[in-house]
């Protein structure tokens, strides 16, 4: 077997992530050797695989769904957002410049269509089965010309599409039909069918649409996932989802202890690798909430000053919200403050870029004693250490070279009372170290909470992923499926007018 699917989406967000995962850890349940792969990923939330390149955290989640070890093949093409209209390019793992969105689709995206073929053949060479994620949706007609992610791959490499509908957002039919008939004969020709994303309440009731659906198409749906919570895991994009006011997503479980723990992140412009607070959210007794007033830091007992990609930005977007201000009184009360990779930086007391924002010498809050140069090289490691007595693994994706001059130190960073400082992402993902920080957390909160000896991490994605592949097992008919991987597209798929303009 060397099949391979495309599993595209009537709209971003519509759930091609975790569709895609689902049927990879399906297929690896069945004995199928399988691999992710996503040809552009556009992403403020990254992953550095054991050889130092850095993908997008999807597909690094998506091959944990299929138990293999992440690589740059499976994501050669990552955008990284520096705001709203330029995006810095990494090209298998390693970034090679900044790029606005009209140069980049103007000439640079097509040129990369080989070598993004070329990661896509050697991944088939190797897997039974290859899994594609699109992006965005393949309707867009104004990109087709140079799209390498969507209908651009699937035409390349004869690859069978899956198309996936949010029905939780509402007129997913439409979208079904809309985003057929908006593509060439020849795009179409690939298209297999449909698989409905969120679905809550009676199937029967559903089922007469798809009926005819599939008689103003032709096409068939593959399956009808129902509405879960708490899968929406390692999500690609923090630019365009406003995290104000939002709660990650915690354990049911109550608390062991007395007292929950209240931690506030604050929300800060490109916010990139907000995943790293999910490991805080599977803790029982632990509520995570994203804030950008100074009032809502008032009761947390920790507040998480996360990574970016502008720390300068985010710098200033604190004095502008009036968080520095409340963040550098939090410090001299002693009470907890954690800052990520940019948000280390941002504690510390000099910043020197010219490299992110270009902005020269900025001054940080100054609660740690850290002075930060950005560098043109990009710092990707896989780092592995000790604190609190515990063992601890991570991940860095920075540019900016800390200098520490005193303080305690931890994780490559420092500690300064309730202080603390890292460019480690992930750190708290080590089972042991997150439960040590929780005892000093809440301590120097004063709560009366007790972190759950036994919450493995691990443990719980793999809880997730199963679940994805629970999904698919249970709602998708998988035997089509399979065919469907293995021997493409159905032949003789009609076409639906008006198809794409000229």
């Amino acid at each position: 077997m060397s099949g391979g699917l495309l599993v595209a989406g009537t709209t971003s967000d519509a759930g091609k992530s975790v569709v895609t995962a689902g049927i990879c850890r399906w297929l690896v349940r069945q004995g199928v050797k399988v691999a992710p792969f996503k040809a552009q990923n556009m992403s403020l939330n990254s992953f550095v695989t054991k050889e130092g390149a850095e993908i997008g955290r999807a597909q690094a989640m998506q091959a944990q769904a299929c138990r293999v070890e992440p690589t740059a093949l499976m994501n050669p093409v990552l955008l990284k957002p520096g705001g709203e209209q330029s995006s810095q390019v990494v090209l298998m793992g390693k970034p090679v410049g900044e790029m606005s969105a009209r140069g980049y689709h103007g000439g640079r995206q097509q040129k990369l269509l080989g070598t993004v073929l070329d990661c896509l053949a050697e991944l088939r060479g190797t897997y039974d089965a290859v899994i594609c994620e699109g992006a965005g949706s393949p309707a867009e007609i104004n990109l087709r010309r140079t799209d390498i992610v969507n209908m651009g791959i699937a035409r390349n490499a004869g690859l069978p599409v899956l198309v996936v509908g949010d029905i939780d957002r509402g007129g997913v039919f439409a979208s079904f039909f809309g985003t057929v008939a908006l593509l060439s004969e020849e795009d179409q020709k690939l298209v297999a069918g449909f698989l409905v994303n969120k679905f809550r309440g009676d199937v029967s009731l559903l089922e007469p649409g798809l009926d005819m659906l599939q008689g103003l198409t032709g096409r068939r749906t593959y399956g009808v996932l129902p509405f879960r919570h708490g899968l929406g895991i390692d999500e690609e994009d923090g630019l365009r989802v406003s995290m104000r006011g939002t709660v990650r997503e915690s354990n049911t479980a109550p608390p062991l202890g007395e007292d929950v723990l209240r931690v506030a992140v604050c929300a800060v412009p490109l916010m990139s690798n907000f995943t790293d607070v999910d490991a805080l959210a599977a803790e029982p007794g632990v509520v995570v909430r994203f804030v950008d007033r100074p009032e809502e830091l008032a009761d947390a007992d920790l507040v998480i000053v996360p990574g970016t990609r502008g720390t300068v930005r985010a710098l200033e977007w604190l004095h502008e919200r009036g968080l520095a201000a409340a963040l550098v009184t939090r410090a001299a009360e002693g009470r907890p403050i954690l800052g990520i990779c940019g948000g280390f930086q941002v504690l510390g007391e000099h910043i020197e870029d010219e490299v992110e924002s270009r902005r020269g010498e900025v001054e940080g809050l100054g609660v740690l004693p850290v002075r930060v140069r950005f560098a043109r090289e990009k710092t990707l490691t896989r780092p592995v250490g000790e604190a609190l007595g515990e063992r601890v693994e991570g991940y860095e994706i920075h540019h900016g070279v800390a200098a520490v001059t005193s303080g305690e130190p931890f994780l490559d960073g420092c500690r300064v009372g309730q202080t603390w400082g890292t460019h480690w992402h992930g750190s708290l993902e080590s089972d042991g170290f997150r439960r040590a920080f929780l005892r000093e957390v809440a301590a120097a909160a004063g709560r009366r909470f007790v972190p759950a000896p036994d919450t493995s991490f691990a443990a719980l994605r793999e809880e997730q992923l199963d679940r994805l592949g629970d999904l698919i097992e249970q709602h998708a008919d998988t035997d089509a499926l399979w065919r469907l991987i293995e021997s493409g597209a159905p032949q003789g798929l009609p076409f639906i007018p008006p198809g794409a303009p000229a």
